[in-house]
């Protein structure tokens, strides 16, 4: 939108003055000779018509036939239409005119005061709710079923029957239809309808999902329209050929939306009058037509002339008629267009479904007086046969079809638009293009070279049920939306319209139910192609919108998993995972242990780092919270869960017990401390109080030592020791002091699948021999393999004395020695020891006594 700079504005600052009216004047020029092209359009389209209607007339028995015998009617339409164009064409002019006199403007120009203040350009049309929501939903839901199988449904329903089908139809989509509305009014809807909405609750991945079919099935529809209006017109003109007929009737199609979306909305207010001219002279048939007062109140469900009235159900009646109310869509697709969208689509959906559904149900009735069931069934065009005036009528049947395929090739092109702003398709950039009116171009061009193959093709019979099944799960999902808002009781979800929680509920139902009564096959094969596109959306990593509720639901789920295990016993034991809380004084303490605790997590395990520091104010703490932020999101694109957070504290050690402690409260607590050596030791009495205070706590406790030559090596053998006199020989239950090394070994050998060795060191008694020690210790270990279903893989080895003293060749060498401690024996120099005399790295574990291996 630009604006005519002034005076003051020019004095103050001059330099970008020049360029806004560069911009201004392009922008002008621009708009003008789009408008000169609209001129010429809107000359030229009316000229073609009146010559096809002459030649019509002078060429085609039957068209000259039905003049004659209407003359007065004909020539009064014709005038009216005269007129309504000339007062188009006269608009466009004054149009014209005034974008030239802004082009003066920003010219240089001289131009009236007043004038120069209130001109502006703007680069494309904002519609209101009647015209840009109620006419296109409309014209769309009454179209080609109303007119060609409104009758067949009554005839073979009966009028209760129908009206039970009318019914239950409308009711799912007002359904739907107020659910979309009660979210519209609740979001900044964008671009995109249906796509904006879902995508605003679901996020992009689901909403590009349901996004993409959907702008095929727009983009098809158009096609399957013009199918339409071609039928209708061969019943005219039998003779004339169907491919002609059909890219004729696309052209002028594309030529209406390419002059400008405003026109094709104005052109439907003719369209429009036509539909309720009709059923004016449908109704005006109660006068002269012989009426059939014995109503079949409940039918017998013949069939239809194509099965030979082999018979049917109301199901079956109800599928054929389902799709004559789901043009729901053809107001929110404009959402981006719209003036006001969180008061036009609400408004304009929900009158044209009301008005929609009278029209139905009054239509329903007046079939039933006109003609008897067998006459229904058997008759597609019987209201033709039967109106008042039927040339009316089928222009009616030829206007709804025509209509529907504008809003469909307005809508689409508009979908796609969307789809591209938020990067999901390739060539984004192009696809988002507009040009002087507003108008997605190389969208709209895309989807003219879909339409056209798609009538290349003919026959989209094979295809349309799939293109039907796009739409009912586009119509579920909202239903979805609303009710994952609802249920969340979020408090940014307060949509000044409300609606009941069965409303969302019974709409998603009905749209699901729908789907596969009218075909289970094709609802099935476009629920999986759904289901594929999301997951290769998931695979682009797509950016996050504002409003995404996808964390909320989650947090919704945690908060109620937490108040039903807070209500339940407590079996920890069984649902152990690795939670590691890793306090850090740089980032190269996390560096360094990386592969360690990536096994160690991976990939259901989480972490929380804490970067401990005694100065927040910093540079220091300010580069450190930085880096530990970047590491977080590191561990994050590994699917691992991880959060880091920077805190202050006078010491490292009353840091860390403090936050041990603060964390006792969370429901996803830390279950074990991390921490690991460097090659300093003034901290090793720090590390060692740290590792018992965490026991105390309930926390299991690891020291990560890693061997400054080789670090982990080739993450292909691994040790753990065990020392059998530390153990309980009662193995029932659990065993003691080995459980987190034991869970800890598997997961690293399940990670690197590693070669697992597990070396017990034996000291025997006095009064015990050295083999008698050795097969009691066999034999434990051959129980504790069973009981803690250690991998088959595992080696055991048997070796008597201290660890330094048995390093030769009876034992392999690893990557990595893992040692259970005990809380009364933590000494961090011999532990240094040991790690310098295996010259390896090693992992040291302390169990919390809430960990069982065997369990």
């Amino acid at each position: 939108m630009y604006y005519v700079p002034t005076k003051n504005s020019q004095q103050q600052n001059p330099q970008p003055e020049t360029t806004n009216q560069s911009t201004n004047f392009m922008s002008a020029n621009k708009a003008e000779k789009s408008s000169r092209g609209s001129l010429w359009m809107a000359f030229l389209i009316p000229t073609l018509l009146f010559a096809a209607a002459i030649g019509a007339y002078l060429y085609v028995p039957k068209v000259e036939e039905m003049v004659q015998q209407n003359l007065p009617l004909v020539a009064g339409i014709g005038g009216g239409l005269i007129l309504l164009l000339a007062m188009l064409w006269f608009w466009l002019y004054r149009r014209q005119k005034r974008l030239k006199s802004t082009a003066q403007i920003a010219d240089g120009k001289p131009i009236k005061e007043e004038t120069y203040h209130s001109k502006r350009i703007t680069t494309g049309v904002k519609f209101g709710t009647f015209q840009g929501v109620f006419t296109p939903a409309v014209l769309t839901i009454l179209g080609v079923i109303m007119y060609l199988r409104e009758g067949w449904v009554v005839g073979n329903a009966g009028l209760l029957g129908a009206i039970g089908v009318i019914l239950l139809a409308c009711t799912i989509t007002f359904f739907t239809a107020l659910s979309m509305s009660s979210i519209t009014t609740n979001i900044r809807i964008g671009a995109g309808g249906a796509f904006s909405i879902i995508a605003q609750s679901l996020g992009l991945e689901a909403g590009g999902a349901i996004g993409i079919p959907l702008y095929f099935s727009q983009a098809l529809a158009v096609a399957m329209y013009i199918f339409g209006f071609r039928e209708g017109w061969n019943w005219i003109f039998p003779e004339h050929p169907t491919l002609i007929v059909d890219m004729i009737s696309f052209a002028l199609v594309f030529l209406i939306v390419n002059i400008s979306t405003d026109f094709a909305f104005k052109l439907q207010y003719i369209i429009m009058a036509i539909i309720f001219g009709s059923l004016i002279s449908i109704c005006g048939a109660l006068f002269t037509q012989e009426l059939n007062y014995n109503f079949e109140w409940f039918g017998s469900y013949p069939g239809s002339p194509e099965t030979g009235f082999k018979g049917g159900n109301f199901w079956i009646v109800f599928a054929v008629y389902f799709p004559a109310v789901t043009g729901i869509m053809a107001g929110a697709n404009m959402s981006g267009d719209l003036k006001n969208p969180r008061k036009s689509i609400p408004v304009g959906t929900l009158s044209a479904i009301i008005l929609s559904t009278i029209v139905y149900l009054a239509l329903a009735v007046v079939l039933a007086l006109l003609a008897t069931p067998k006459e229904l069934v058997s008759n597609y065009n019987i209201l033709i046969d039967k109106a008042l005036w039927a040339p009316i009528v089928l222009a009616g049947l030829l206007g709804a079809t025509f209509s529907s395929a504008l809003s469909s090739l307005v809508g689409a092109p508009r979908i796609l638009a969307a789809l591209g702003e938020h990067k999901i398709l390739f060539f984004n950039d192009k696809l988002t293009q507009v040009d002087s009116k507003g108008e997605p171009r190389t969208a709209l061009l895309i989807t003219v070279v879909i339409v056209f193959a798609a009538l290349l093709l003919r026959n989209l019979n094979a295809i349309a049920p799939l293109i039907t099944m796009f739409f009912m799960i586009t119509y579920a999902m909202i239903n979805v939306v609303v009710l994952v808002e609802q249920s969340l009781g979020q408090v940014s979800f307060r949509p000044t319209l409300k609606v009941p929680f069965i409303v969302p509920l019974l709409g998603a139902l009905g749209c699901f139910f729908v789907m596969f009564i009218i075909n289970p096959i094709f609802g099935l094969i476009s629920i999986g192609i759904v289901l594929a596109a999301y997951a290769l959306l998931v695979r682009k990593k797509l950016e996050t919108l504002q409003g995404d509720t996808r964390s909320g639901i989650f947090n919704a789920l945690a908060a109620w998993s937490a108040r039903v295990v807070n209500k339940l016993p407590e079996a920890k034991e069984r649902s152990w995972q690795p939670n590691l809380l890793i306090p850090v004084q740089g980032s190269n303490d996390l560096l360094r242990a990386y592969k360690v605790i990536y096994s160690l997590v991976n990939p259901k395990g989480s972490i929380k780092i804490l970067g401990f520091t005694t100065d927040d104010d910093s540079e220091k703490s300010k580069i450190l919270s930085t880096r530990l932020d970047e590491l977080g999101d590191y561990f994050m694109q590994q699917d691992i869960s991880a959060r880091a957070a920077l805190v202050q504290s006078p010491s490292l050690e009353e840091g860390v017990k403090t936050s041990m402690q603060s964390l006792k409260a969370a429901f996803f607590r830390p279950n074990i401390l991390f921490l690991s050596l460097t090659d300093s030791n003034k901290n090793d009495e720090i590390t060692a109080n740290l590792m018992r205070q965490a026991h105390i706590y309930g926390m299991g406790a690891m020291l990560f030592v890693p061997y400054r030559k080789v670090g982990l090596g080739l993450e292909k053998t691994i040790n753990l020791w065990v020392y059998f006199n530390n153990l309980d020989p009662k193995l029932e239950y659990r065993t003691e002091h080995i459980n987190l090394a034991i869970l800890s070994g598997y997961l690293l050998q399940r990670n690197w699948n590693a070669k697992w060795n597990v070396i017990t060191v034996l000291n025997p008694l006095p009064e015990m021999s050295g083999d008698r020690e050795k097969e009691r210790a066999q034999a434990y270990m051959k129980r504790l393999q069973v009981l803690a279903r250690l991998p088959e893989r595992t080696n055991f080895y048997y070796v008597f004395g201290e660890h330094y003293k048995v390093l030769d060749k009876t034992v392999p060498k690893a990557d990595l020695n893992m040692f259970s401690l005990r809380g009364d024996r933590i000494d961090i120099q011999r532990i240094r020891e040991r790690v310098d005399s295996l010259e390896t790295s090693c992992l040291f574990l302390l169990d919390s006594g809430l960990e069982n291996a065997l369990v």
